[in-house]
């Protein structure tokens, strides 16, 4: 499973062209963009179609090939194969079949936008959404899942659909601060850092902006400081004992369902009590 360049062809690795340079053929999401990619390096391999529609059958062809003893590379049209593209049929399909998958990492989008994110006391924890649900009620489920999630979330969108969800997410997440990356490492690669409910006036800014495809990091919520004497003394109680048999989200949840206390109030109180010595 071999990792191409997002963008910016010069960001190949010399492992990756050492391992397509090595192997006897290539199997790939599309073979004329994967000729023209291994063209640019000087390199012409036999090519073989596997794809998400159908990865499967092609898994088996791939499988055929290393049990005669032929080195066969996997790679995506952009980034890591796997993550948000095809390749984990094929991982699956070749471990089941007891042949070995090496991994030769390269670019990601992914890390590319964590680095530049710039979220002083980040601790480095974060989910991978990918691309969210088309369904309507799958995708709200999605976002409100974003909304209450404390660390940050990385999801990806193509051009058709960034206006769509810079609203929808404008709607859930509010002043939650979001770094979009657009086109990155490529000619017009654009980062920018605002809350989510202004991202419907960034993009309708420029039409350019509309344009490539994006990356976005939503940033982790800020903790509110709570003064817990707002709360009264017998949600705190209910919460204590709760949080001594539940994970932190399900006490707050219960306490909040038990005292008819507000639950970010209930929130905020658990995480100071989590975080004392």
């Amino acid at each position: 499973m071999l990792a191409t360049p997002i963008g910016n062809r010069a960001d190949i690795g010399l492992r990756a062209l050492h391992v397509l340079d090595l192997v006897d053929s290539v199997a790939c999401e599309d073979t004329r963009h994967t000729a023209s990619l291994l063209q640019s390096y000087g390199l012409h391999k036999p090519l073989i179609a596997a794809h998400e529609h159908n990865e499967s059958e092609a898994a088996q062809r791939v499988i055929a090939l290393l049990r005669e003893g032929q080195r066969v590379a996997y790679v995506s049209d952009a980034g890591t194969p796997g993550l948000s593209d095809p390749g984990a049929r094929l991982v699956a399909a070749v471990r089941d079949a007891g042949l070995r998958c090496v991994p030769v990492p390269g670019p990601s989008s992914l890390t590319a936008l964590l680095s530049v994110s710039g979220h002083a006391g980040w601790d480095g924890s974060f989910r991978f959404a990918g691309f969210l649900p088309v369904k309507s009620q799958e995708r709200q489920r999605a976002l409100q899942a974003i909304a209450d999630e404390p660390k940050a979330c990385v999801l990806l969108e193509a051009p058709h659909r960034i206006e769509a969800l810079a609203r929808e997410m404008a709607a859930s997440l509010g002043s939650r601060a979001v770094t979009l990356g657009r086109e990155l490492t490529k000619q017009f690669e654009e980062v920018a850092h605002l809350q989510a409910d202004a991202l419907p006036a960034w993009l309708a800014a420029d039409a350019n902006r509309t344009r490539g495809e994006f990356a976005l990091l939503v940033h982790p919520r800020e903790r509110e400081t709570t003064d817990e004497g707002a709360l009264p003394e017998a949600p705190l109680r209910v919460l204590d004992r709760l949080l001594m048999d539940l994970p932190l989200k399900a006490a707050v949840k219960a306490a909040a369902d038990i005292t008819g206390a507000p639950r970010n109030a209930l929130y905020e109180a658990a995480l100071a009590r989590r975080d004392q010595p």
